[in-house]
């Protein structure tokens, strides 16, 4: 498989991780704390004294490993859901995962260079294991040292296969070393906990998922809680020690409907923090339902909306997932070493790829924007490299990759976004992607940017993208490199200044260097997006924040819908209205 399918900002996050969550429940107000501890947790101290071992007991085999990095992951939480005012799902467990990396041969070449001629990418890689949940020493060394012998075994096997590909096969294209000397690092920090409240959050979020039963048409309404700390251990041969621990903590209210045709509408609404007590308020929260109810009402007598392409305005949040699919995802550094990947910006290093008021960042040390917090923070990446701010383009020219420890070309080093799932590699991925425009103007010029292009094109109308719910994007050879942006709800904006119109169906594509030709001004707003991103290397979080944004061409296709018709019988809400 070449991976050329970039599934990102998977919403309904907690449905696909729902397996590995816990929390302490008690009736206290919400908050975080740090418990009183060692610095040092007896799991790091027991990867260290078998990292140790191995690497003294493998250095007389004929192939030894150069380097070994042991993962452990422990993630404690809770989820709470509510549907339509009543209890709907309660859930809280820990788990620990165990995911061990060993590289045979050198930094220059290694058993993780990749076969050409083969659809096995990526070398040998532990699925993850589970260990003890107790601090047990001898047993969680006991698993340490049954994953590293298999691994280890694999490695020496698979470095074999790539020293005869190599010599078989015509020269590489990118002659770059497998893996980056890094300084190592050391950082403990004390193991977080939180807890929470459970009947005051059962009760608010059963106030919150109730205001959905007002509209019997509404298939889906639901609001959940999901609260989590991840912990992470890694020790590595070359020295670095690392332990961290944050609490994230999610509320999610989404609701679904249909129209006439059999088009399903969705939306939602999504509020993150780094602790319970930072969340958004329960009026906060309501007053969205309320907001996001009207919306739906109106999306089901909306008309559909027909292929498309001219001039329009992408809100905030909009324009970042726009430039997480069209851009973010084909500047991470791994891709550009990969023989299948169309590599598109491989060569535009130095070049001009965007309008000079615009840069591009990814900075994974901030943890606010605009007193909003973001899901993309962490203090160090998961191959023990600290988070780093990289300026991907200043003044519209391009000039960084996104890098793990993967080399490439003219990048040798890692700038700390090697990023991966408990349980999946290490790949290069986004952290906070920030776009900035040093020049803007309000947001209601935009409107009139809109019109003026809608006349300088002969079109009756343009559109806004308000809400988004995510999007994919491919990157292989094999396929057109197009990106697919999902929105939720979009308003035809007339060019003679009728009102705005809301309309549904349509999905925002194109390619990426034709579209990035097409923005013309920003806005002087700031949209956020924060979800979960899937790649290779597994579910991240991610934010991406953008300003609004005027494009002066782009294309929309219909959205796929289902076939089947609205419900035959009438919603049990409408018979407990009649009394029936």
């Amino acid at each position: 498989m070449n991976h050329s399918y970039r599934r990102s900002f998977v919403v309904v996050c907690y449905l696909l991780l729902i397996a590995c969550w816990s929390v302490q429940l008690v009736g206290q107000s919400p908050q975080v704390s740090q418990l009183p501890q060692p610095s040092i947790s007896p799991v790091l101290e027991a990867m260290k004294t078998e990292l140790q071992r191995t690497m003294t007991q493998l250095k007389t085999e004929p192939n030894p490993p150069y380097f070994i990095s042991y993962t452990v992951t422990e993630t404690r939480s809770m989820t709470i859901s509510s549907s339509f005012g009543k209890l709907q799902y309660e859930d809280s467990s820990r788990s620990r995962v165990l995911d061990v990396e060993v590289r045979v041969g050198s930094y220059d070449v290694d058993n993780k260079h990749q076969i050409r001629g083969s659809n096995f990418e990526g070398g040998t890689f532990s699925r993850g294991l589970s260990i003890p949940l107790d601090d047990g020493v001898p047993a969680i060394r006991a698993v340490i040292w049954s994953a590293t012998d298999r691994q280890y075994k694999n490695a020496a096997e698979r470095y074999l296969k790539v020293v005869t590909n190599r010599a078989v096969k015509v020269k590489e294209e990118d002659l770059s070393a497998d893996f980056s000397k890094e300084k190592p690092q050391q950082y403990y920090e004390p193991i977080k906990t939180f807890t929470i409240d459970t009947p005051i959050w059962k009760a608010r979020l059963n106030r919150l998922s109730g205001l959905f039963a007002a509209d019997a048409k509404l298939y889906d309404g639901e609001v959940f809680l999901r609260a989590e700390i991840i912990t992470k251990f890694l020790v590595t041969s070359e020295g670095t020690e690392l332990q961290t621990s944050e609490p994230f903590v999610r509320v999610f209210a989404q609701a679904r409907t249909k129209s006439d045709d059999g088009m399903t509408l969705p939306l939602y609404k999504s509020y993150f923090a780094f602790s319970p007590d930072s969340i958004a308020s329960e009026e906060t929260v309501r007053k969205d339902i309320v907001s996001m109810m009207t919306v739906l009402k109106r999306l089901r007598a909306a008309p559909l909306m027909e292929t498309y392409s001219g001039p329009a305005i992408l809100s905030g949040e909009a324009s970042g997932v726009f430039f997480h699919e069209i851009f973010g995802h084909r500047i991470e550094g791994h891709r550009q070493k990969d023989v299948n990947s169309s590599q598109t910006f491989k060569n535009l290093v130095g070049e001009k790829i965007l309008p000079d008021f615009v840069d591009v960042v990814f900075d994974p040390s901030i943890r606010s924007l605009r007193g909003e917090s973001v899901s993309g923070f962490y203090k160090f990446d998961d191959e023990g490299v600290m988070g780093q701010k990289v300026t991907a383009v200043k003044n519209g020219v391009f000039r960084e990759f996104l890098m793990s420890r993967s080399p490439i070309e003219n990048f040798s080093n890692s700038n700390g976004h090697g990023r991966k799932q408990a349980n999946y590699p290490v790949v290069s991925r986004q952290s906070n992607l920030v776009v900035q425009a040093s020049k803007t103007v309000p947001f209601d010029t935009l409107k009139v940017l809109l019109r003026r292009e809608c006349k300088k094109q002969n079109k009756d109308y343009g559109l806004y993208f308000v809400e988004i719910q995510g999007g994919f994007t491919y990157t292989s050879r094999t396929i057109p490199n197009a990106f697919n942006v999902l929105p939720l709800v979009v308003y035809k904006i007339f060019a003679d200044g009728r009102p705005d119109e809301l309309v549904r169906g349509v999905d925002l594509i194109g390619t990426p260097l034709t579209t990035f030709k097409q923005i013309t001004a920003a806005a002087d707003d700031l949209g956020i997006f924060n979800g979960i991103c899937g790649a290779e290397s597994g579910n991240v979080p991610v934010s991406a924040s953008s300003p609004s944004l005027f494009v002066s061409v782009i294309e929309a296709q219909k959205k796929a819908k289902s076939q089947a018709k609205p419900p035959i019988l009438s919603s049990p809400f409408d018979a407990v209205e009649q009394g029936n």
